[in-house]
């Protein structure tokens, strides 16, 4: 367990230089709010489809899709049981607040911090799994989140879900793996260009983002800790147990555990931002659940692996 301790560790630690130049490329004003933002579309409209695409085009595998099956069914059930312990624990008499926390319990990371490690763990396998995870996620953010975070379902739509980069790219990349259709090398090729920077841009994007946060206040308030031990510790681990406990093993298994046990998602900020939440909360749950995952994500992922 410590070889794959040390392994995930060491692909972290290679992920928080990135994060850290990001830091010090934005103290250096390198980095701006304008060009963040730039990044961050890019990365959402062409990065992510491009990285889906890539690790969807192989040869048909009967097995494989069977796992892209059982990998969605796990995805909607991580984010069912961060929604009921969510609910069950988090309470603040403040209702910008408590949204916030409880969106953060329960949507992850799974694009920006997963995707990168599991190209790296997993190889392009682990990616293709990991895109079905996302996909869900990307469902399950358009409805549940986007109805947590405004308090009202009206803004939810099937064109918001299905128009969504990630879904698209998983659309494009189950039709080549569905198909004898491939890619020529003139498309192929920069589809490949543009999916090795998935790694890189949102790791400085992330580090500017901490940048801008000032964590030391809400590492003071209790329900900003019970939120870090619910999505950094509470809902990888039982998801495991229940994985484990199912007969999940392999690729899958740490796949679906890496997605599970990144901190929260990136894109809390954003929905609080346009829908009513507390955005400075936000964003510094983001920073604090990202810099304690340096720790919790490598002894998590190890543990998966060891089985």
């Amino acid at each position: 367990m410590f070889d794959n301790f040390l392994t995930v560790a060491q692909q972290v630690i290679i992920l928080f230089i990135l994060i850290g130049l990001g830091a010090i490329l934005t103290k250096a004003k390198v980095l701006t709010r304008e060009c963040i933002a730039g990044m961050t579309n890019l990365v959402l409209y062409v990065v992510t489809p491009c990285v889906i695409i890539e690790s969807f085009e192989r040869e048909f595998d009967r097995t494989m899709l069977v796992g892209l099956g059982v990998t969605c069914l796990i995805a909607f059930a991580v984010h069912g049981l961060g929604i009921l312990l969510a609910k069950l624990t988090v309470h603040h008499k403040d209702e910008a607040k408590e949204k916030v926390y409880r969106f953060a319990v329960i949507f992850s990371n799974c694009g920006y911090m997963s995707l990168p490690l599991m190209r790296v763990v997993l190889g392009s396998e682990g990616v293709f799994y990991g895109a079905a995870y996302i996909a869900v996620y990307n469902i399950m953010l358009w409805t549940y989140g986007l109805a947590l975070m405004s308090g009202k379902s009206e803004g939810m739509s099937l064109r918001k879900i299905v128009t969504n980069p990630g879904i698209i790219g998983v659309v494009i990349g189950l039709i080549l793996f569905l198909s004898p259709i491939t890619l020529p090398e003139i498309i192929a090729s920069p589809v490949s260009y543009m999916a090795s920077l998935n790694t890189p841009i949102p790791m400085l994007v992330i580090g500017f983002y901490l940048m801008q946060s000032s964590p030391a206040g809400v590492l003071k308030a209790g329900t900003t800790w019970l939120v870090c031990g619910l999505r950094l510790i509470a809902v990888p681990l039982i998801s495991f147990a229940l994985m484990y406990a199912v007969g999940v093993r392999g690729t899958i298994l740490v796949a679906c555990t890496i997605s599970a046990s990144a901190p929260t998602a990136a894109g809390t900020t954003m929905f609080a931002m346009k829908f009513g939440g507390d955005a400075e909360l936000a964003g510094n749950l983001v920073s604090v659940t990202t810099l304690l995952s340096v720790v919790t994500m490598p002894i998590l992922v190890a543990i998966a692996q060891m089985v």
